[in-house]
């Protein structure tokens, strides 16, 4: 059973060490009774993770393979149909969090940063972003590296007749500027829309 606990911050690629089956085996506890009592921590609220695709040796190392594939973006969305069960919008954060900086098999920061801006924004036929140039849409973040965190998930009920969602929030955004209008200052928003629809090409 590939079933672990979530930490905060978030680790999503736990040895089997970590597991809750190699807990059950040393305590020598049947893995539902230990399954059981994980979820039962936080007064109820814990989260258990159990990654389904690309960690069946127990890693990430399928995912490295394939982040190094000259033709790779890095994403993930599923258009909101699962808000209630995953958190997609912190992929970016985890890309800088572990990828560039805690993995042992480390991707260069640079090689990251430009996948997630430059290589993404052309491949959708933005030319006007994704670099800092003069001429350029001035979209930018300013991230403390050292001391970026991603928390662990929460659930709360604030969508129309009491639909639950997953929110994760991430620290060491000291700003987020879009069109050069700070929309997020210290991890806070600021209430600034300067955002507007995008059609892709355009």
């Amino acid at each position: 059973m590939r079933t672990y606990r979530l930490p905060d911050p978030v680790d999503y690629e736990p040895s089997d060490e970590d597991s809750l089956a190699t807990e059950a085996a040393r305590k020598g506890e049947s893995a539902l009774s230990v399954f059981y009592d994980a979820l039962l921590e936080e007064d109820g609220h814990s989260l258990l993770y159990f990654p389904i695709y690309n960690y069946l040796e127990g890693n990430l190392n399928i995912v490295e393979k394939m982040l190094n594939h000259p033709q790779a973006l890095p994403g993930l969305s599923d258009g909101g149909a699962h808000v209630g069960t995953i958190c997609d919008a912190s992929m970016p954060t985890y890309m800088l969090v572990h990828w560039a900086r805690d993995r042992e098999r480390r991707l260069p920061l640079e090689k990251v940063v430009k996948m997630m801006s430059h290589d993404t924004s052309r491949f959708l036929g933005m030319k006007d972003r994704g670099t800092v140039e003069v001429g350029a849409k001035a979209d930018v973040n300013v991230i403390d590296l050292d001391n970026l965190t991603l928390r662990k998930p929460r659930l709360v009920a604030d969508l129309p007749a009491g639909g639950k969602r997953m929110l994760q929030d991430a620290e060491g955004y000291r700003a987020t500027l879009v069109s050069g209008v700070v929309v997020l200052e210290n991890d806070r928003l600021t209430g600034e829309r300067p955002g507007r629809l995008v059609r892709v090409g355009r």
